[in-house]
């Protein structure tokens, strides 16, 4: 009986370490992969003002366009959580989507080499931005699945693991990437 007893003591404490151990690779996997989208956002947020300035040369008569991306850009930069960074990300692709509505009125600021080249820079940062937002989500499903399951629910409640949002984008019209033509 006492090795029984002893045998379920050993296996419990094995179990507690294991688990422990593995909330701890998962959240270093989320921290790593929100840091890959954090590096995209940066990309994105330094080409935004050199496409609002080509832009502005051509179409300055959307002043208030212009000023609501300097604003979104701004509130993503200093966003604090996955939500607040999440919101200021989805107005701004609104809005550079609209300023790439704006742009099809200008037929010689399409044909602008350097709103062509800033175009297409802007495109595979989103791409980019996109492969690392799944990273993240993955990530995160993973950790807050072993937070929520029976029995390492316990463990991670013991160690204050809490689950963690995903970067999601809300509706449809709004995941789409801008439309960046070529």
């Amino acid at each position: 009986m006492a090795v029984v007893i002893i045998s379920l003591v050993i296996l419990t404490i094995v179990y507690f370490i294991y688990t422990y151990n593995y909330l701890i690779r998962l959240r270093a996997l989320v921290n790593e992969a929100w840091s890959g989208i954090d590096v995209q956002l940066q990309k994105r947020h330094d080409l935004i003002p050199n496409i609002v300035k080509v832009v502005q040369g051509y179409a300055t008569h959307e002043k208030n366009l212009f000023e609501s991306i300097t604003q979104l850009r701004t509130r993503g930069i200093n966003a604090d959580n996955v939500k607040e960074q999440e919101a200021a990300e989805v107005g701004l692709s609104k809005e550079l989507g609209q300023l790439f509505v704006v742009v099809e009125n200008y037929p010689e600021l399409k044909a602008n080499q350097n709103f062509l080249e800033l175009q297409r820079d802007l495109s595979a940062v989103e791409n980019d931005l996109q492969r690392a937002r799944r990273y993240y989500n993955g990530s995160v499903r993973n950790y807050n699945i072993l937070i929520e399951q029976f029995p390492s629910m316990f463990v991670a409640k013991m160690f204050n693991h809490n689950t963690r949002d995903f970067f999601d984008i809300k509706n449809e019209t709004e995941r789409a990437v801008p439309q960046v033509k070529l």
